[in-house]
């Protein structure tokens, strides 16, 4: 895997109904009304936005964490109106040609197929693209939408990581889903 040639650029991809780019400043109200929701951020490592500014900073991050070739994350604009109705992306780990995926949509988006279409585009450019050989996700217990999401894109659950990270105050558990390049349809 050699993500510098790979990624000299953002990289851009298309699915039926959504683009798959690069997040701008001005997609910081955008970002703000996603993360403004308590219902998605309920099972998600960041707390409720309360301020305009939070989604500029996390903008700013990701574009650091580009630059710096740690991670890529979309944003998910409609192509009818280029309105930014989520994210997805990855945090990369090099060195065992690997990547942590992550991924939340606007409430009035869900059930709707948007994120299964958004993170198969996504999985394709990892494994062919980017030449990954594992893809992870952690999912909080109860998120049975999100689980359900990565079984039904041939992840599998590896299993209860017992507090394994902190956030929301405590000690979280976090079931592991993998999928493997050899398992991908």
């Amino acid at each position: 895997m050699n993500l510098g040639i790979e990624l000299r650029t953002f990289p851009e991809l298309e699915t039926k109904r959504l683009r798959l780019r690069q997040l701008e400043p001005d997609d910081a109200a955008a970002v703000f009304r996603i993360l403004a929701d308590a219902e998605v951020t309920r099972f998600h490592d960041l707390d409720t936005f309360m301020e305009l500014e939070q989604a500029g900073r996390l903008i700013a991050r990701q574009a650091d964490r580009f630059e710096q070739m740690s991670g890529v994350r979309w944003g998910l604009a409609r192509k009818t109106d280029g309105v930014v109705i989520g994210t997805c992306g990855y945090v990369f780990n090099e060195a065992h040609a690997a990547a942590g995926l992550g991924y939340e949509l606007g409430r009035p988006y869900w059930r709707q197929g948007f994120m299964s279409e958004a993170l198969q585009a996504a999985i394709r450019f990892g494994f062919e693209r980017l030449g990954l050989n594992r893809i992870q996700a952690l999912v909080m217990p109860g998120n049975l939408a999100s689980a359900g999401l990565l079984q039904s894109l041939g992840f599998q659950d590896e299993g209860l990581l017992r507090e394994y990270a902190f956030f929301k105050g405590g000690f979280q558990d976090l079931h592991c889903f993998s999928l493997l390049k050899r398992e991908f349809r």
